[in-house]
C-alpha cells in the first residue's frame, strides 16, 4: 500500500491496515536496514497512588525483589554443586 509523507512529516496509515488494530493509538518506530518498522504499543492506565498503597500494605522494601529472587532459586538436585 502507498502512504505519502505530508509537509509536516506525517503519514496516514491506510484504513485497511488500521482497521486490523482498532485500539492502537501509539507505535514504536524504528529504522533498520532501510526499512521503517512500526510496532503497536499498548499503554495501561496506572494509578501510582494505588501502587504505593499496595506496596506499603504488603510492607515491601527495596530489598524485597532481591529476597524474592534468592528465594526462587532452587538448586538442581541432579547437578552436583
Amino acid at each position: 500500500m502507498l502512504a505519502k509523507i505530508t509537509s509536516k512529516n506525517q503519514i496516514t496509515i491506510p484504513k485497511k491496515i488500521i482497521e486490523k488494530m482498532p485500539s492502537v493509538k501509539h507505535f514504536d518506530i524504528d529504522f533498520k536496514d532501510g526499512v521503517v518498522i512500526m510496532k503497536p504499543i499498548k499503554f495501561y492506565d496506572t494509578n501510582l497512588d494505588q501502587i504505593r498503597a499496595k506496596i506499603k500494605k504488603l510492607e515491601l522494601t527495596e530489598d524485597s525483589v532481591a529476597e524474592a529472587i534468592n528465594l526462587s532459586i532452587v538448586p538442581n538436585p541432579a547437578k552436583p554443586a
